[in-house]
């Protein structure tokens, strides 16, 4: 037996049905998701903040997008890190920073300290989401994979998608502080009774961390996405560093970090294990995962400012129009798990990715005059589609990676999910602020302005869905992929 089949209790299967493994896992998708649904929190909130902090829209998304890019920057040393210390103290060390937080953004007196506490926050978030993959790879079997991710995948999508009706609910009679307030008892009780009750499944083991790679990856993911960001506050003439610097800076360095992991690799030394790229099944799924999370959080941060902004409504109903989606996704997870223990995933994700075109689409109609319905049609289509593709290419991906990889596959997988989200989330904000501003050079009003601008974003938006759907048609399943 491997040193995490013993660790485990015996195999992996054994371990799978014990009920120290159901408790333990359960307990990991209680603290994701109580971590994961602050990554959105805020989306609805950005209105109000705008007003309350006196920023503009670019300035405001950055404690979404700042939120994921720390956790991109994060991720990458996970891998490390889920070697060299136990699960335990790994779990303990992410929720004490997650807690740490979101007090701190209770107390935030202005927009920099808030920006600081959604750091920290994401942190400890960057530790728990690899954390809850790898324990699952390690104590699941191979034939019930599919019913456990889908469950992560409610973890995963549902927790951002009901973020925003979550702070819907509680902004309606309440201030931005109270999102935290609320959360930071949950927080404080999931802390204790994982002090309490998670053991460890996995032993440490010597590694190294390369100390050139960690700067280069902050460089690399956090140029990147500083730099799609930055087009959108250059719009409004607010980008301090040029947009095209950034993104010169953030390319470089990625590309520095990609040569130096290979380098590395070899010694057994690299932070982030690339090998895994070599798995054509993974290779597949991380790039369709990430153009589905890139959807996913560029249209939870557009809605909210549509609902509000074109359409006049207050933040609670904005709230429950985005409800349905969240449920909707939350509903289909486990459902979507079990069909690809049985199928695999080509007869869901390509689906999926369909019914993930339309319903951007439809929403790319969306215009000062349209009715409420219509936003909730589409974004459960949009919604219904994300959940039929995310479990089973995150299954697929995991799946096809042999054991020693499972800590890095998890990191990759985990990274570039949190970079799609911070692109999406820049990006939409960029091509509805670029509609927006040409709108009103051509002597627009304001409503109609900020509509056409939405239009933008999801005109964009559709015409990449188009490609996700070409590129969801290669996807095979993992048993073909190995028996070919």
């Amino acid at each position: 037996m491997t040193e995490t089949e013993v660790a485990a209790g015996g195999t992996t299967g054994a371990a799978g049905r014990q009920p120290g493994a159901i408790l333990l896992i359960g307990l990991l998708l209680i603290a994701a998701f109580v971590v994961i649904l602050n990554e959105t929190i805020l989306s609805v909130a950005l209105p109000t903040l705008m007003v309350d902090l006196g920023i503009t829209a670019a300035t405001a998304q950055w404690l979404t997008s700042g939120f994921l890019l720390t956790m991109a920057i994060v991720i990458p040393t996970t891998g490390f890190v889920l070697q060299r210390f136990s699960l335990r103290a790994i779990y303990i060390a992410a929720m004490a920073l997650f807690t740490a937080g979101t007090l701190i953004a209770a107390l935030a007196p202005g927009f920099e300290v808030l920006l600081v506490a959604r750091v920290v926050q994401a942190v400890g978030t960057a530790l728990m989401i690899p954390l809850l993959m790898t324990t699952i790879l390690t104590v699941v079997p191979a034939e019930s994979r599919g019913r456990t991710m889908g469950l992560v995948s409610i973890v995963i999508s549902v927790a951002p998608a009901i973020g925003p009706t979550v702070s819907g609910l509680i902004l309606q009679s309440l201030s931005w502080r109270a999102m935290f307030w609320i959360v930071l008892p949950i927080a404080v009780a999931v802390l204790i009774l994982g002090g309490i009750f998670v053991r460890n499944v996995t032993e440490p083991r010597k590694a190294h961390l390369d100390y050139v790679s960690v700067p280069l990856a902050a460089l690399g993911f956090g140029g990147l996405v500083y730099g799609l960001s930055s087009i959108g506050e250059s719009a409004s003439g607010h980008a301090p560093v040029p947009p095209l610097v950034s993104l010169a800076v953030g390319a470089v360095a990625l590309a520095l970090f990609v040569v130096r992991q290979l380098k590395l690799v070899g010694r057994g030394r690299a932070l982030l294990d690339l090998r895994t790229f070599a798995v054509g099944p993974f290779r597949l799924a991380v790039a369709l995962m990430g153009s589905l999370m890139l959807t996913l959080f560029g249209a939870l941060i557009v809605l909210p400012i549509y609902l509000q902004n074109v359409l006049g409504e207050d933040v609670l109903t904005t709230g429950l129009v985005l409800l349905p989606g969240g449920l909707v996704m939350g509903l289909l997870a486990p459902f979507v798990g079990a069909l690809f223990d049985r199928w695999g995933a080509r007869p869901l994700v390509l689906p999926g990715t369909i019914a993930l075109s339309a319903g951007v689409w439809v929403l790319a109609t969306l215009d000062e005059h349209s009715s409420i319905g219509l936003v909730i049609t589409a974004h459960v289509i949009v919604s219904a589609g994300i959940s039929c593709g995310l479990t089973p290419l995150m299954t697929s991906a995991l799946g096809a990676l042999p054991p020693e990889l499972y800590s890095h596959g998890s990191a990759t997988v985990s990274t570039v999910q949190q970079v799609a989200g911070a692109a999406g989330t820049a990006l939409f904000i960029t091509m509805m602020t670029r509609g927006t501003e040409s709108a009103l050079r051509d002597g627009t009003e304001a409503v109609a302005a900020t509509a056409a601008g939405v239009h933008t974003a999801f005109l964009v938006a559709g015409v990449l869905s188009l490609v996700l759907v070409a590129a969801a048609a290669l996807v095979r399943s993992p048993a073909k992929v190995v028996a070919g």
